[in-house]
């Protein structure tokens, strides 16, 4: 089984990457370097400055800290929230790119797994240090 501590540690990683190719993607596609189709501004806007979010809270998982937690689930909270949105706008005939319902999945799906490893973290530091 794998320690707490490795697990943080795995999921750090897996946010920081996260965390850049967001960025990256994000970032060239709001400036015009990448044509996605039927982009929704705010799924893309919000999920570039995501992306920022991903990379302080994978460094906070990678080096134990205390508040990756609530960083992690207001993470998950928030993607949760824009996919509802996304949801709604779709349901009113918006155009959208069937690739966004994909990517807004994978990244609740990646968040929550991150914010159960960082709450998971967080209980076992609290038993540790009493």
């Amino acid at each position: 089984m794998t320690s707490p501590r490795t697990g943080s540690r795995v999921a750090g990683g897996i946010a920081i990457a996260f965390g850049v190719l967001t960025l990256v993607s994000g970032g060239t596609t709001l400036l015009g370097a990448l044509d996605m189709g039927a982009v929704v501004a705010f799924v893309l806007w919000f999920n570039t400055g995501a992306g920022l979010a991903y990379v302080v809270a994978g460094i906070g998982l990678w080096l134990g800290r205390h508040w990756a937690f609530p960083l992690s689930l207001a993470i998950f909270a928030a993607t949760l929230l824009v996919f509802a949105g996304f949801g709604f706008h779709v349901a009113r005939g918006g155009a959208f790119e069937m690739r966004t319902v994909l990517a807004m999945a994978l990244r609740s799906a990646v968040w929550g797994g991150i914010a159960i490893v960082a709450w998971r973290m967080r209980d076992h530091e609290r038993c540790r240090t009493g």
